[in-house]
């Protein structure tokens, strides 16, 4: 997600975000705890998101 949002940035001309990068990273949590990876659920990435 980093990598991509660096690119995006560097190669498309966005402007970089922390927040958007944040939101980026809580969907794919999510959508990787949907699939059922158990080990990430212990990872509060909504408290990370509201702190950023």
């Amino acid at each position: 997600m980093l990598w991509g949002h660096r690119n995006s940035c560097v190669f498309e001309g966005s402007s970089p975000s922390l927040s958007v990068l944040l939101r980026l990273l809580a969907d794919e949590h999510h959508l990787w705890c949907l699939a059922g990876a158990k080990g990430l659920r212990a990872l509060d990435v909504a408290q990370i998101v509201r702190a950023g």
